[in-house]
């Protein structure tokens, strides 16, 4: 029997159909139904258990609803990534895998490292998350069929798939359009969307993406928001060796766009350009001159969106 007179260690495992709770250093189980109609039952449940914080993974979207739910009762709940949980099982040496058992690795995950809450997304901002992620997933369809289209024996077969590129195109001209909208809902949104805009190398959609997928813009410093990206460069030292510095983890969809503002700035933004130069000259090759500027240009949008400062001229740029 769990003792609920101190304050536990909870963690839930989350599935399409079923959400399993378990509690650290305890043989307390208990499971609901994920939906909606379980989440009141969950909650007194938790509420008696005294949490001092509980921990969920992300779940490809699964986890948004419960998650919302226990932040709306004021429970301390955290989403956290699911490598993290996967490493941590791997060093305790769990390597079987079951929904009971994920359950019990997170909670003990939570009492381990007590993850920092973080703040949960309003209905706005899941709608805008929702928006930029389909639209991927329409151009990600849009580029696989134009592949097809050439590839494509009969001439019935590449109207067919014509017919859907026009489809698709269609659609991702109305998505933007209800982005846009959407942007101009709020004034918060629509003040970051006229900075990172005002960017040689940023246009629409990248900004799109950094309002949806790195709300943390313009609050941490440039060597923290690098790390949370992906593009800070780690060491790997042992004794007296020195090995190669690499990128790695962040979020990869930022992290794409971002190549692509990159990419786009070495031609057309002045700073940007002087500075990929240079590592040329310094026998650089693409991809660390390349990371280099995805590096500085997300710290230079990272200093404009902190002082609501649009972009000028080369001189007068921001620069971090």
């Amino acid at each position: 029997m769990f003792q609920k007179k101190c304050k536990a260690f909870i963690g839930i495992d989350v599935s399409k159909q079923l959400l399993e709770v378990a509690a650290h250093e305890s043989d307390y189980q208990f499971s609901c139904a994920n939906k909606a109609s379980a989440f009141g039952e969950l909650i007194v449940e938790l509420i008696a258990l005294r949490p001092a914080l509980i921990v969920l993974e992300a779940t490809g979207g699964l986890e948004i609803p419960v998650t919302a739910a226990l932040h709306a009762a004021g429970l301390p709940v955290v989403v956290i990534n699911p490598r993290q949980v996967r490493d941590f099982a791997k060093a305790l040496g769990q390597l079987a895998k079951t929904d009971r058992l994920d359950a019990r690795v997170l909670a003990h995950f939570a009492a381990a490292i007590k993850p920092p809450l973080r703040p949960i997304k309003s209905t706005g901002e899941l709608e805008l998350d929702a928006l930029v992620g389909r639209r991927g997933q329409l151009v990600e369809m849009l580029t696989a069929e134009k592949n097809r289209r050439g590839s494509a024996v009969t001439d019935t077969v590449r109207k067919e798939i014509k017919e859907h590129i026009d489809w698709l195109q269609e659609r991702i001209a109305e998505l933007d359009e209800q982005l846009k909208a959407l942007l101009k809902s709020s004034s918060l949104w629509q003040g970051k969307d006229d900075v990172l805009q005002s960017v040689p190398g940023i246009g629409p959609v990248v900004s799109f993406s950094m309002l949806a997928d790195l709300p943390e813009l313009g609050t941490l410093n440039r060597q923290q928001i690098s790390k949370l990206v992906g593009v800070a460069p780690l060491n790997c030292d042992s004794g007296q060796q020195r090995g190669t510095r690499h990128i790695y983890g962040g979020r990869a969809r930022v992290r794409s766009m971002l190549y692509m503002a990159a990419l786009t700035a070495t031609r057309y933004n002045p700073v940007i350009k002087d500075f990929y130069q240079r590592l040329l000259a310094k026998n650089k090759p693409f991809k660390v001159a390349i990371t280099a500027c995805m590096r500085k240009l997300l710290a230079i949008i990272n200093v404009m969106v902190r002082d609501g400062a649009c972009w000028k001229t080369k001189d007068e740029a921001v620069l971090a």
